[in-house]
Formats: structure tokens, sequence, C-alpha cells
């Protein structure tokens, strides 16, 4: 049992460390100058699968060791999260963003947010990072505890990294985004001030324009996405949604 969980805590450290280890600034910046920008990100990748397959298989071999008990109200936490976490993610994966890798702010925007950056300024990281923690709840064992553990670690931490990178290579355009956006989702949607901020700078009421900006198709298509993964959990994970 001792062998299985130093694997997993192993392939863990793996997982997060190499993607600390190649998004660090200096790191990326000496590869990419000896690859190329896209090499570099086929290597970025290709390290990414690798240590996610390598955590996964030791995730499965490792024993069920209780925390709490896993009870009928808990499993049903990610039956719920994870719709609004699919949703999170299929709008940040298909609308433009400044804190995505290789993208960059616009000042010629006249709305520096839109869409489903109203909501979150890392929809897709909080997608994950909630998609992990629900299935923290629901399992309530030391190895979930570890494994989704870290992928919300990854996630929700790695939107502070991706603030400071930004902040620093774009100070302008990142002040006036996070102007009127949240890192935390709804925060700033929620917010009298920012909301107020937005109606004198840009003309704009954030709570009307946000689900017309983001759109009937984009809510459609993560009901879809939900409905797969509910479908593909057993043959994916050999465990049913419950």
């Amino acid at each position: 049992m001792l062998d299985a969980f130093i694997g997993l805590l192993t392939a863990a450290v793996a997982f997060v460390g190499s993607h600390f280890v190649l998004a660090a600034p200096r790191t990326r910046a000496t590869l990419v100058k000896r690859l190329g920008a896209q090499q570099f990100t086929a290597l970025y990748s290709l390290v990414a699968l690798v240590t996610i397959v390598v955590f996964a298989i030791a995730y499965n071999e490792t024993p069920y060791v209780e925390l709490w008990p896993s009870t009928p109200a808990l499993r049903l936490v990610p039956v719920i999260v994870v719709l609004f976490s699919a949703f999170l993610i299929l709008c940040g994966l298909t609308q433009r963003n400044p804190t995505a890798v290789n993208q960059s702010f616009d000042p010629a925007a006249r709305d520096p947010a839109p869409g489903i950056l109203k909501v979150t300024r890392h929809p897709v990281m909080w997608g994950i990072g909630l998609w992990a923690l629900a299935h923290i709840v629901a399992n309530g064992d030391l190895a979930a505890l570890i494994f989704f553990g870290t992928f919300a670690f990854l996630a929700l931490f790695g939107t502070t990294q991706i603030e400071a990178k930004r902040r620093a290579r774009e100070p302008d355009g990142f002040a006036r985004f996070a102007e009127v956006t949240s890192n935390v989702p709804l925060v700033a949607l929620l917010s009298t001030k920012k909301r107020n901020f937005w109606k004198t700078a840009y003309s704009i009421d954030p709570l009307k324009t946000v689900w017309n900006e983001i759109g009937l198709w984009r809510v459609a298509a993560a009901l879809a996405l939900y409905v797969a993964l509910v479908f593909l959990h057993p043959w994916l994970t050999g465990v049913a949604v419950h």
C-alpha cells in the first residue's frame, strides 16, 4: 500500500513540476529560442499528456483509504457541479481569451471582456478546478484527495501565475481587463462597483449582455458535452455516475 501511495505522489509531483518548469519564463524563452514556438508547444503538450497518463495509471493502482464516507448526497455534488464545469470549459475554449496561451490584449477593443470573461478571467482553469474539487468531495478517499487535489491546485493556483505573467508582460492591457473582471467566477459580475464601472467606462450593462454574448448555442453545446461525459463516465473510469 505504501509503495502505491509513493508512486501516486511521485506522479503528482512529476505532473505539476513539469508544468511549472516548462512554463517558467526563463525555461520557456530558452526552449522557444532553440526549438521554435510550435515545437515548444508540441513538447509541452507531449509532456503534459505523458504525465497525465502516468498519473491516472498510478491513481487507478492506489488502494482505497477512506477519509470520510462517500454518501449518496456527496456523490451528487459532481453530478451538479460538472454541469457548470462543462459550461465554463466549453465557453473558454470557443472564444478568444487574452489570458490563454499565445493570446494578448487588444487595446482597441470596445469591450475588454466579452462573453464568458465577464464571469471569470479563467473559464477553462476554473472549469477544471471545480471538476476536481467536486470529485474530492464525492470520493472521500486519500488517493482521490491526492489525484483530484493536484488538478485543483494546478488549475486554481495556475490562474494566479498566469495573471502575474500577463501583468508583467502587458501591464496596461491587464489593468484594463482586471478593472472589470474577476478571477473567481461571478464576483465581478455581481459586484455593484464593477458593474457601475462597466456602465460608466464602456456603456455596457454586463448582467444584460453576458448571456447574449455567450450565446444559446454554447449553452446547448455545454449540455451536450455534459450528457456525453455522463454517458462515457463508466467507460472512461469504470464507475457509473450515480
